[in-house]
């Protein structure tokens, strides 16, 4: 079969949306550090809008810091790719058009310079994770022990991280005396573009302290939030879109209805009149907070309550009465610790976030969500557990998530199967819990490591006690029977 590409875009049934611009007339304006499934399905679907609504300055340069993997997908295909919107029984198929070019890094290095530093490039985002931004997650400061940072301190001539490469880029074009580009973090992570801003200005300030001055003053580092469910593409997909297509779509993904992007209103250059989906606003960490906090806590509390009850999917574990007190009991325990906008409707938002766990035909999985789990915690479920400590109120099912993720890291879920815990701390972590012969030796341990939870969490004895008591029952009588527990 045929590949989705240009040359074969005309014999896509009518009835699926395609680019309304003529692509060969666009120009990039973005770079986006990161290329994946949820930037396919998040900011190049926002810049894919501003295409079609005439603006063509906002095509995309793609870059894979990594694998080529991507780029093996969309390359045969001229960068198009369809978006599959799944909301029950109704399907939405849409190809998009804005990706113009994707790279892959450590092959060519100076192609990704190139475009960073080119006058017509404003605007760079990034979803590189929590882990690339090379920060440490106790004292934010730069990991110089990482191979690859210690290479970008020592000579950014062929950088190897996001901050290196935003660098040297920058760098060029301060010689050259060009502006900055408005650098945008679409990481899921407190603060996330003032983590950026540091990452950069360390690694500037080592190479070129006036360099890092004129970041400084003249470049842009946003705080955003951004929200959109967009599971792991199945070979399955791949071969029922293709039957519906004729062509065959390699880089294809599927996603929810529901998007938000909201954007601290603080450019350094032109950007374009974002649509729908996009808030700009002064000031965005209450947005950050809710989301974090309500969203992304309860995933990773059914991500590993469901993963160790041997459950694939979240709406399956949402199936399950006492998996659906427990998140509404998290919310409850979280909303506590919140200060939303006036814009933010807190009854509503939890109201659509269970509708949009319910989805079944978005396929969640458990095990996609419960990857990186040490460096996703501290935001998700530690900072609410200490927001409620010092406020005198209770953790009982914050605790529980906790406790899940301690249990997961056993590697083998109640039913006895195995699975790989994906974890950049998986190898210290597991140490850890070698020598610990029970539950409260167990608790102590994880509690000890400051990269995950903060010292002064640590030491209370509240948080140690509820770990403690939810882990010895998870161990003993499996995450089913602890969620019915917390109904008691």
């Amino acid at each position: 079969m045929n590949r989705l590409s240009s040359a074969t875009l005309a014999d896509v049934p009518a009835e699926v949306l395609r680019p309304d611009y003529d692509r060969t007339a666009t120009r990039c304006g973005v770079v986006h550090l990161g290329i994946g499934a949820f930037h396919r399905a998040h900011q190049a679907l926002v810049f894919d809008d501003v295409l079609n609504a005439g603006d063509l300055r906002w095509g995309i340069v793609a870059a894979s810091l990594r694998s080529p993997a991507v780029r093996e997908q969309m390359a045969p295909q001229d960068g198009l790719y369809t978006m599959l919107v799944r909301d029950g029984s109704v399907e939405q198929a849409r190809i998009i058009g804005a990706v113009r070019q994707v790279v892959v890094a450590p092959d060519a290095p100076q192609a990704l310079l190139a475009a960073l530093a080119a006058p017509e490039t404003h605007i760079v985002t990034l979803t590189v994770t929590e882990k690339g931004y090379k920060l440490d997650p106790a004292t934010g400061a730069l990991m110089e022990d990482d191979p690859q940072l210690a290479a970008d301190l020592g000579s950014l001539a062929s950088p190897q991280t996001a901050p290196g490469y935003l660098v040297a880029a920058l760098a060029l074009r301060w010689r050259a005396g060009l502006p900055p580009f408005t650098a945008i973090s679409c990481d899921n992570l407190p603060h996330n573009g003032t983590r950026l801003r540091h990452a950069v200005l360390e690694l500037a300030r080592r190479h070129d302290p006036a360099l890092a001055d004129w970041i400084a003053a003249e470049g842009a580092f946003p705080e955003t939030m951004v929200d959109r469910i967009v599971p792991a593409t199945t070979a399955e997909d791949v071969a029922a879109l293709a039957e519906r297509l004729g062509v065959e779509d390699q880089a294809m993904v599927k996603t929810e209805p529901f998007l938000q992007w909201v954007i601290e209103d603080k450019f350094c250059g032109p950007r374009p009149d974002f649509g729908a989906g996009v808030q700009l606003t002064a000031a965005v960490a209450p947005w950050e907070e809710a989301k974090l906090r309500l969203l992304n806590g309860a995933h990773s509390g059914i991500a590993y309550l469901g993963g160790l009850a041997g459950i694939e999917h979240v709406h399956e574990v949402l199936a399950l009465p006492e998996a659906r007190r427990f998140v509404e009991a998290l919310w409850d325990e979280a909303e506590a610790t919140l200060s939303p906008p006036p814009e933010l409707d807190i009854i509503a938002y939890r109201s659509a976030l269970i509708a949009r766990f319910d989805n079944p035909t978005l396929r969640h999985r458990t095990r996609q969500i419960a990857m990186d789990g040490s460096q996703k915690l501290p935001q998700r479920l530690l900072a609410t557990i200490a927001a409620r400590l010092e406020a005198g109120q209770g953790i009982d099912a914050l605790s529980l998530a906790v406790a899940a993720w301690i249990r997961w890291q056993a590697g083998k879920d109640d039913l006895g199967q195995a699975h790989a815990v994906d974890d950049p701390l998986a190898a210290p972590i597991a140490a850890a819990l070698a020598d610990a012969g029970d539950a409260r030796a167990r608790v102590t341990a994880i509690l000890a490591f400051e990269a995950i939870v903060p010292p002064a969490l640590g030491r209370n004895p509240l948080f140690a006690e509820a770990l403690t008591r939810w882990l010895s029952l998870l161990e003993s009588q499996g995450a089913r029977n602890a969620l019915t527990s917390l109904d008691r």
